[in-house]
């Protein structure tokens, strides 16, 4: 098998009873993958939240993705009753892939739907994993459970492929139908129908892998990349913060060589970059083989709300301002910009330990969730004044403030400001308050 594109061996639209789609799994990567099918295929989207079916029925995303437009003029039906993906020749897995409290891979809801498939399967129907997973996943632990609770024999009676998700929220650039497709066929009758298949969709390249778990491992190394690369401007941030020197400005300098990777530091939190990394490491220690740098970087990269907390402290001294009377304002709590995603968010973790500390903060985020528990957000017009601004998310809303709208909340007495993603120029006058940049 190799990466050539193979020929499209059967035209869909030509067939006498065109295929059904399904779609388990209706999140942030199965919604958008269940619409993109939508707009050429009967599409059948399964998800087991029935309030979640009942808003997408409405055309309402529930993550806050997709407009009501983004639902027009697509055939798709919404559903948590397993038993219609039996119409589907063509079943799509897109669950989360999380990571326990001790930081193991947690696949229960990746086999609870090779479970529920497996109970729904149609003879001849190809089965397509999506979600992240270690190298040997999906036969190792999905396609037994496929064959136990369909009876019937993969390769043979049904067909099974990966394809890597590379769903980015918030990214309006790269979306599905443009990011090119990494797909991995059990048998070559398998890969020629997800070629046939992904070709009917996508504007981008379908790039075949020679094996399931070559596609897997290549899922999960392209984040764990990142993981390592934040790391390392983390440490170092750390290092440039007891040089007294501008971490930001030594980037801008070092970014100028064609080719310095431009990363920056950052907290690192999410349902991807903060959780592939452990997949590998514990698919590597299975096998024998502790990975010290993965491991290095991931720890890094986790203390860093307990270093911003403690750079916090002492910044708080260093004006000599009174613990007791300090109020704090964080601009942001989701893990990344422009999105309402709060997964094993940095920015929440930081909220927790300052509250241990006893100290009064309020929150500000115009695209997070507002039942949150524990978790009350005040309108950016509506913040009182604070001794201290934590600037922890960049979402598009506070970068087209004007500067002085954050010197603003803090308002003429000493404070001090936290700019973790360099949202304020070096430049800026800060009048008798303290900008410290990560």
């Amino acid at each position: 098998m190799n990466n050539i594109n193979l020929p499209l061996r059967t035209n869909l639209y030509k067939q006498a009873n065109p295929p059904k789609i399904g779609v388990v799994g209706l999140g942030y990567v199965g919604l958008p993958v269940a619409i993109t099918f939508a707009e050429k295929f009967q599409v059948i989207g399964v998800d087991t939240n029935q309030h979640k079916i009942a808003l997408l029925n409405q055309a309402i995303d529930p993550n806050g993705e997709l407009s009501k437009s983004d639902f027009q003029n697509k055939t798709i039906t919404y559903v948590s009753d397993p038993s219609t993906l039996r119409e589907c020749s063509y079943i799509i897995i897109a669950v989360p892939t999380p990571v326990t409290r001790i930081n193991e891979p947690d696949v229960s809801l990746l086999e609870e739907a090779s479970k529920m498939v497996g109970e729904n399967l149609a003879q001849h129907a190809t089965v397509i994993y999506e979600s992240t997973v270690y190298p040997g996943t999906t036969e190792d632990v999905c396609i037994p459970l496929l064959e136990s609770y369909s009876g019937w024999t993969s390769g043979t009676d049904f067909q099974v492929g990966y394809s890597p998700e590379r769903i980015n929220p918030g990214d309006e650039e790269h979306t599905f139908k443009k990011i090119p497709k990494v797909i991995a066929g059990q048998t070559n009758e398998a890969q020629e129908n997800m070629v046939t298949l992904y070709h009917h969709v996508l504007e981008a390249e379908v790039y075949q892998a020679p094996s399931i778990k070559v596609a897997e491992a290549a899922k999960i190394i392209e984040n764990t990349q990142r993981d390592v690369n934040i790391a390392f401007m983390n440490e170092l941030s750390l290092i440039f913060d007891k040089l007294d020197i501008d971490t930001n400005e030594v980037l801008h300098a070092a970014n100028t060589k064609w080719n310095f990777l431009p990363f920056s530091p950052g907290l690192v939190g999410g349902h991807c970059i903060g959780v592939d990394p452990y997949y590998l490491m514990y698919k590597s220690k299975m096998e024998g083989y502790m990975p010290t740098l993965i491991s290095a970087a991931r720890t890094l990269n986790d203390s860093m709300p307990s270093y911003i907390v403690h750079t916090l402290l002492e910044l708080v001294m260093m004006q000599q301002l009174n613990p007791q009377d300090i109020r704090i304002t964080m601009l942001g709590i989701t893990f990344k910009e422009n999105i309402s995603d709060v997964r094993n968010s940095k920015s929440i973790e930081i909220v927790h330990l300052l509250r241990q500390l006893g100290l009064s903060i309020q929150l500000c985020d115009p695209h997070a969730p507002s039942e949150l528990d524990d978790i009350s957000l005040t309108p950016f017009e509506q913040l009182q004044k604070t001794s201290i601004l934590i600037m922890a998310v960049p979402h598009r809303e506070f970068l087209q403030k004007n500067i002085q709208d954050f010197l603003d909340i803090l308002g003429d007495d000493k404070g001090v400001i936290m700019d973790l993603n360099s949202m304020i120029p070096s430049n800026i006058p800060s009048n008798n308050h303290l900008i410290w940049r990560l």
